[in-house]
């Protein structure tokens, strides 16, 4: 056979088998917009924070129809029973809406005032009488009807510095690495390196869900907020859990569909340092996984270590592409609003709250319309 025909068939080969790379290789973005377009829209607007009359009344006439409740109350107390859970669910419900989710009593907050300091400072037996509890606030939501529960992780709660303004003359909830100062040095917890944390995570998990298993309710972990130098941390922490890589450590530590995050996109934009470039791969990558309980819907200016908030509709981040992304990846919970930017004459943040509101309506209205 002579060389140049063997060449020719190389060569036509090897183009057959570059197409075909290209063919089953990652879609350009028109094409994936319009395979996204095809799917079915799971997700709905979702709130937190109250379960009040007054807030489940104006949650009604905004056509949201899921919620995550207010505080429920400390460990072991009454309104973990199965009982008082069937309550709250049931006054919920009295308003056309669901609750989807409740919090365990391990919020944001600053260790010295946790609900439980002693779950993060690893003090027993303190520590392991009060995740009985927890275990058994698990098995009572599971048969109150609830099917999930959020909580944090964290030593030094949510960390900012002096506020800045924005638009309209808003006062953003700013952080800015290079301004903060860090007194004193270490916190009540001491110095806890990546092992320790990774320890006291790792605890916690072993016995919880294990628990949310049997009692088919899911645990969705809120990471760090904000994000800080890897091997510095902040105030002798290192927050493990305020990294795209820590997340990803976190959700393979217990290999369990009901093991994930409370996927805040605020907060995993402020691990980033271009959220407004590289956030949709993130959602695509936790999405697929199945480790997307919950999203807290909000928007930044800036990035790693120097951030301010806004509204949803005047941060880096393109909001629409965003729930276009979770539909992608067949997100199917609640979308909902959770840090807003102080207005003056709003107090309690209800404007911007309602604003929020509307802003996320709209657009899975404009989803609608695309599909």
């Amino acid at each position: 056979m002579p060389a140049s025909s063997v060449s020719r068939r190389q060569f036509l080969a090897r183009s057959a088998a570059g197409a075909a790379a290209v063919t089953l290789g990652a879609a350009p973005a028109p094409a994936r917009a319009a395979a996204s377009a095809a799917k079915p829209i799971l997700m709905h607007a979702g709130h937190q924070h109250d379960h009040s009359e007054t807030t489940l009344r104006a949650l009604a006439a905004f056509g949201v129809k899921n919620i995550c409740s207010g505080k429920v109350g400390k460990a072991g107390e009454e309104a973990w029973s199965v009982d008082g859970l069937v309550r709250l669910r049931k006054h919920v419900e009295s308003f056309g809406l669901k609750l989807d989710c409740v919090p365990l009593p391990l919020s944001s907050s600053y260790i010295t005032k946790s609900e439980h300091p002693e779950i993060m400072l690893a003090k027993d037996p303190e520590r392991d009488r009060t995740l009985e509890h927890f275990r058994q606030m698990i098995r009572n939501c599971g048969k109150a009807g609830i099917p999930m529960a959020k909580y944090n992780l964290t030593f030094i709660g949510v960390v900012r510095t002096e506020r800045t303004i924005g638009r309209g003359g808003a006062s953003l909830s700013t952080f800015d690495y290079a301004q903060s100062k860090q007194e004193p040095p270490l916190t009540e917890a001491g110095r806890i390196t990546d092992e320790i944390y990774w320890d006291r995570i790792g605890y916690f998990l072993k016995k919880l869900v294990p628990v949310a298993e049997e009692a088919g309710v899911r645990i969705a972990c809120h990471p760090q907020d904000p994000a800080m130098p890897p091997g510095t941390g902040w105030r002798g922490v290192n927050t493990v859990l305020g990294s795209p890589a820590g997340l990803r450590k976190f959700v393979e530590l217990q290999a369990s569909p009901f093991h994930g995050i409370n996927f805040c996109q605020g907060t995993v934009c402020e691990m980033l340092e271009k959220p407004g470039e590289q956030i949709f791969d993130v959602i695509r990558e936790f999405g697929r996984r199945g480790k997307i309980f919950n999203v807290h819907f909000r928007n930044i200016r800036g990035g790693f270590l120097k951030f301010s908030e806004t509204m949803p509709d005047d941060g880096d981040v393109d909001m629409l592409r965003a729930l276009r992304t979770y539909r992608e990846v067949g997100y199917a919970g609640m979308i909902m609003p959770d840090h807003v930017p102080q207005i003056l004459g709003d107090p309690l943040g209800q404007k911007a709250f309602a604003f929020c509101f509307g802003y996320i309506q709209a657009l899975l209205q404009a989803l609608r319309a695309e599909a």
